[in-house]
């Protein structure tokens, strides 16, 4: 009896659960707290932890380091993780979270050297080559960012993956190589949207219209709140003229985001296309306020108060777009035609000469600038810009076989040849259907005797400047609207420069006030 009652004394001591280590005993619970996203009391627990080991506890200061990174203290949380890993410097985990907390602290090339550490532990790593293609991404390294992001598709097809890596070839300039990556993308994962709206935008930045509305209407399938493809889909409809069905798309987007700049820019486009100029300056103004640095709202208000005549507030915003984006020719363009009509001829002379510097292929700058200087008695240099202006329309027509000319543009181009006595020479190619332009084109034709160019005639031009230029490079994820730049996703502003033709000349300030009136 005495030798089973011992037995079963040594049988309790054997399934008597080990002790943890002091260390490690209460790992299980701060994981509990953490996951349930309990900060405060894994807080309270993590110290208790860390009086209790003298700071030696790896896993206690590994989860208050990620606290403290989603509390947004990302330099502490860096401090914590370096501390981790010293105390087990062969664990790839702590040195992802190191490099992790160099990216965000924009500290692209040590986080680069941290994970090229952590892939020597772990070469066939997803995360590890993902992140290191997203670093060499923001340090513009290119060619590795592509490498690495490839070798991350090897080891693991991933959705963020393909997306980073068509963003790379789109910033690179390479959109065929961006397409074939996003077809990838969208045969691995069919029902993403994001893929197939981006696919469809870079269809339709391509004018493969067919294509683009393929991918748009799959993306619209799937998901019909998305508002990116409802833009885009809205913005074709808009390029061809279809005002109410685009507004009707429009109406859906407006649900989804409300305060979208680009919407609220096509919304106004849509209204100046239906000639409801208050209506159109009300929601251009409404995108310019939740956008003011958006060069192409700015320019849109430009365009609707030239053509509603009034000259002080083109003025005004054209000025404005002209910092943002000062190496545009249209821009400098559409200010000289605001200051002709403000009466200051020195100013107008400098903005048309920097329009013509800038400017490669568009030949409405030269006809405008030549007709500006017809009117001012300079037929010499207005012939020379004549001349340029029918070697743009000669390299255009060579580029592409169906391109159409604004019939306005043709009709002003025939009356100054005419006047230069240089007009058989030109050819226009026959547009194929009626544009929305012919009532001006009327409107000239009633009035012979009228003087090339006149204020009335140069406003009401230049409302269709954007839908005559073809060949506008625009940023990934943009469409050209025929009355105006529409994007269907914000843009990337370039940086400000200095202004060359600075607009600010005393004589159209003077009569802001006058022409406002």
């Amino acid at each position: 009896m005495l030798k089973w009652r011992i037995s079963l004394e040594h049988l309790e001591v054997l399934l008597k659960p080990p002790e943890l280590p002091i260390v490690e005993r209460r790992n299980w619970l701060i994981h509990q707290h953490y996951i349930r996203k309990d900060y405060e009391t894994c807080k309270v627990i993590i110290k208790t932890q860390l009086q209790e080991t003298n700071g030696m506890c790896e896993y206690a200061i590994y989860v208050q380091a990620l606290i403290l990174r989603l509390e947004g203290r990302i330099q502490e949380s860096l401090e914590l993780l370096q501390s981790c890993a010293i105390l087990n410097p062969s664990s790839t985990d702590n040195l992802k979270q190191v490099a992790r907390s160099l990216f965000l602290l924009g500290k692209h090339k040590a986080a680069i050297e941290v994970y090229h550490e952590a892939a020597r532990l772990c070469d066939k790593d997803w995360e590890i080559s993902h992140n290191l293609g997203v670093c060499f991404f923001f340090i513009k390294d290119f060619k590795n960012a592509e490498e690495h992001l490839n070798t991350a598709l090897q080891i693991n097809k991933h959705d963020k993956t393909f997306m980073m890596l068509g963003k790379v070839h789109l910033v690179a300039g390479e959109t065929d190589k961006a397409i074939e990556v996003f077809k990838r993308a969208v045969e691995f994962s069919p029902e993403n949207t994001d893929h197939l709206s981006t696919l469809g935008l870079l269809y339709l930045q391509l004018r493969k219209y067919q294509k683009a509305f393929e991918h748009l209407g799959n993306a619209l399938t799937f998901d019909p709140n998305n508002y990116k493809a409802i833009l885009a889909a809205g913005s074709m409809m808009q390029t061809h003229g279809d005002f109410d069905v685009a507004m009707n798309k429009y109406r859906v987007a407006a649900c989804a985001v409300p305060e979208s700049p680009p919407l609220w820019n096509n919304i106004g486009m849509c209204f100046f296309g239906k000639k409801k100029y208050v209506a159109a300056i009300s929601c251009l103004k409404r995108a310019n306020y939740l956008s003011p640095f958006d060069w192409k709202v700015l320019y849109n208000l430009g365009l609707v108060h030239l053509t509603m005549q009034q000259y002080a507030s083109a003025f005004h915003f054209l000025s404005a777009a002209i910092s943002l984006n000062p190496r545009m020719g249209e821009l400098y363009m559409l200010l000289a035609v605001a200051l002709t009509n403000l009466e200051d001829v020195e100013n107008s002379t400098r903005a048309y000469e920097q329009a013509v510097n800038l400017d490669e292929s568009n030949p409405l700058v030269n006809l405008n600038f030549a007709i500006f200087l017809y009117n001012h008695g300079d037929k010499t240099a207005a012939l020379d810009q004549y001349q340029e202006m029918q070697r743009k329309v000669n390299i255009l027509q060579d580029s592409s076989s169906n391109l159409e000319f604004d019939p306005e543009l043709m009709d002003m181009a025939q009356k100054l040849g005419a006047a230069l006595q240089v007009g058989e020479s030109l050819q226009w190619t026959k547009p194929g259907k009626d544009s929305k332009s012919k009532p001006h084109s009327a409107t000239l034709a009633k009035s012979p005797s009228a003087p090339l160019g006149t204020n009335q005639a140069l406003g009401q031009a230049m409302s269709s400047a954007a839908s005559y230029n073809k060949n506008i490079q625009l940023p990934a994820g943009t469409v050209a609207s025929r009355l105006g730049m529409t994007p269907a996703s914000p843009p990337t502003l370039p940086a400000p420069h200095n202004q060359q033709c600075d607009g600010s000349p005393s004589r159209a300030w003077e009569k802001k006030k006058e022409a406002e009136e």
